[in-house]
């Protein structure tokens, strides 16, 4: 079985001490394809570092974090649009943006104001979008649905709404980021899953964020992939063989993996 994790933040410093060894190890557990999103340029060059030291496996991003976002958020959208017209074949998607008003709504309306900048870059550059909505969603859909194009596409990073929002998403092309956790009791990801057809899932870890049981408290990382698949195939009663045909497809289908990495 082969893997994609569409969504780790293997650059981190939590990974300084051993990221060669997390690399082998994601590898060994078939998950062979990493996908890098970006924070700011505060890690820019951090991220290339890793992309380019794993040049087969780990494929990186370029966007603005919703937490990331502030006065000078503007000058972080000049160095993105720099980056996609020196280097647009190096990116695999708009990533990660969105809107997250759980820690800080200081800078709530730049963030709506650079995350709908950022879709128009996905639009122009015809990249997939990986978005990040906490306490946001109906806002960040909504901004979706302004633009009316259907040739916006992406994934809902991390996705943690209900059955209907996750519905909505769907029908508007979106797909959902399953991570660790699927695995948590009572997290209600279980009935969005159960309700969703696999052909609207992806797989990803977030690391070095967001565990999945049993590694909860500890850190996160590509190698777990297979443990969130499980889950997944569990809940959906399907082997988990299917479970990882069909979302890794779903993967190379999005981010162009197959034609545009190499792969």
């Amino acid at each position: 079985m082969n893997f994609v994790d569409t969504h780790t933040h293997l650059y981190a410093e939590e990974f300084d001490p051993d990221r060669d060894a997390a690399v082998q190890h994601a590898i060994a557990k078939g998950v062979d394809r990493l996908l890098l999103p970006a924070i700011d340029r505060s890690y820019y060059e951090r991220m290339m570092q890793v992309a380019m030291r794993y040049p087969q496996t780990c494929f990186p991003m370029i966007g603005l974090h919703p937490t990331s976002v502030k006065a000078d958020y503007r000058e972080e959208l000049d160095f993105i649009r720099k980056m996609l017209e020196n280097n647009r074949e190096t990116f695999l998607g708009i990533g990660e943006i969105g809107i997250d008003l759980y820690w800080d709504k200081t800078f709530a309306d730049e963030q709506t104001a650079a995350f709908s900048d950022q879709l128009d870059l996905a639009v122009e550059y015809r990249l997939p979008a990986a978005i990040h909505t906490r306490n946001s969603f109906d806002i960040a859909i909504g901004v979706i649905r302004q633009k009316n194009n259907p040739g916006l596409k992406g994934v809902f990073h991390c996705f943690g709404g209900s059955a209907e929002q996750a519905q909505q998403a769907t029908e508007l092309g979106f797909m959902l980021g399953i991570g660790g956790i699927i695995t948590y009791k009572n997290s209600g990801l279980q009935k969005v899953v159960e309700a969703t057809g696999l052909e609207h899932l992806l797989l990803e870890t977030d690391a070095p964020y967001l565990p999945p049981v049993p590694y909860r408290g500890q850190r996160n990382e590509s190698a777990y992939i297979p443990l969130i698949a499980a889950k997944v195939a569990e809940i959906k009663k399907l082997p988990v063989e299917e479970v990882a045909e069909i979302t890794t497809r779903n993967a190379e289908m999005l981010f162009k993996l197959m034609l545009d990495a190499g792969c």
